[in-house]
């Protein structure tokens, strides 16, 4: 029996707000696939659908958070649905540029690339706005941006645009990247701020929901000492040949 959007509500889910949008998430798909989703026949024949979410959490935590959606996916289209990332955020985009994900969960300013690049739909957006958060040991002496001036900032990948915007308001205090501090990459948010706690970096640029998702063990030892304004928040966008084969499925239905 297929899932309803509905009952996709009950799967479970690490957190509230990404529980939601995956049921906005699945409905849109239902419609989209639902001439697809009748013809079990394909689910033998077509190879897994990918869903691409861009890299910033670990592997472990990007396939716990959307493994949920991809298990309700799988029950409504009848088709095998694969989670796969990137090991920083410019193999990503280069592998959303060569079409390698079916639908695509990414960051605004890589979400205009895939469009541009390789002919991604928008699908749909989250709503919430995100921020960027510096952080810093709790039990730090200095507690202002100021004294960060000759420290090291660790940082997930330098395009992030959580990287971006937190630089931009450093600049605005009159620190500027490579000349009055040094960044380190570590990859992810959550490496980003156990360098941090482990004595490696004096700073750390995470996003908040990132932040959100650490430990409350690791949250208890950091402090925020700056906060971005609002940004626009993560897009789900879907290939071009998702919607060819919507098409050759309707072809096929009306002849």
């Amino acid at each position: 029996a297929m899932i309803t959007p509905t009952e996709h509500a009950q799967l479970s889910c690490p957190r509230k707000a990404v529980c939601s949008m995956q049921r906005v998430f699945l409905s849109a798909l239902w419609l989209l696939f639902g001439l697809l989703a009748l013809r079990p026949a394909w689910a033998g024949e077509a190879p897994p659908l990918v869903l691409g979410v861009f890299p910033n959490a670990t592997a472990k935590q990007i396939v716990e958070t959307y493994r949920p959606l991809a298990n309700a996916l799988e029950k409504t289209l009848r088709r095998r649905v694969e989670i796969y990332s990137a090991p920083n955020f410019k193999s990503f985009v280069e592998r959303t540029r060569q079409g390698e994900y079916d639908l695509l969960l990414t960051a605004p300013h890589f979400a205009w690339l895939a469009r541009q690049d390789a002919g991604y739909q928008p699908l749909l957006k989250y709503t919430e706005p995100i921020r960027g958060m510096l952080v810093i040991k709790s039990s730090s002496a200095y507690r202002d941006v100021a004294a960060l001036r000759g420290r090291t900032i660790a940082i997930a990948d330098p395009v992030g645009l959580i990287v971006q915007a937190l630089q931009a308001e450093l600049a605005e205090d009159g620190l500027k990247n490579g000349f009055d501090y040094q960044t380190i990459n570590s990859g992810t948010h959550i490496n980003s701020a156990l360098q941090v706690v482990n004595g490696r970096a004096d700073a750390a640029m995470v996003g908040q929901n990132a932040y959100m998702q650490f430990p409350p063990e690791l949250r208890q030892q950091l402090h925020v000492i700056l906060e971005t304004p609002p940004l626009s928040s993560q897009t789900y966008l879907t290939h071009p040949r998702l919607r060819e084969v919507e098409a050759v499925s309707a072809r096929s239905n009306n002849s």
